[in-house]
């Protein structure tokens, strides 16, 4: 008789549980579909990113502080003795740069940094051909120089009048 009574309660209580239904622990349990309910928004007229209307003394400084940035990576990869890849695109960037900064001055002044864009050019092609990195600190020498005359000539307080 006590097992009999024992076997009702438990059967009670799972019947209870049964009926009262946990609806938290049934969807911890369940699968989740894998796709993707939510519609996707199509974009019917796609619009240009114009980037923020910056003035040209703006613009002249963002192009020297990227230009100097770069020209501090390669010197960089130069003294680490990095690889010639990293050389090769600090030193494309850094003349990017330059050539950004000089079709923003006057004529005049566009003929005097085309010389450091010729020797970013050169210093370009001294990198590539060294391709074990035996000229390391010529090249280092080299981009030094090239970068303490720009830093004399073009920063932007010497130069705010010839911006076109």
């Amino acid at each position: 008789m006590r097992l009999k009574k024992i076997v009702l309660l438990l059967l009670f209580c799972v019947l209870l549980l049964d009926m009262a239904g946990c609806e938290s622990f049934t969807r911890k349990f369940t699968r989740k579909s894998k796709k993707n309910d939510q519609a996707v928004e199509m974009v019917l007229a796609p619009e240009e990113y114009k980037g923020p209307n910056m003035t040209k003394e703006e613009l002249y400084r963002q192009y020297f502080l990227f230009w100097k940035s770069w020209q501090g990576e390669l010197k960089n990869a130069f003294t680490q003795k990095l690889s010639l890849k990293k050389k090769e695109d600090c030193a494309q960037e850094a003349l990017k740069n330059l050539v950004n900064m000089k079709n923003m001055l006057v004529p005049e002044m566009q003929k005097s940094i085309d010389v450091y864009i010729n020797k970013t050019i050169d210093l370009l092609d001294s990198i590539r051909n060294d391709v074990y990195g035996i000229n390391d600190s010529r090249n280092l020498n080299i981009a030094e120089g090239i970068e303490s005359d720009i830093h004399k000539g073009f920063v932007y307080p010497r130069i705010k009048n010839y911006l076109k």
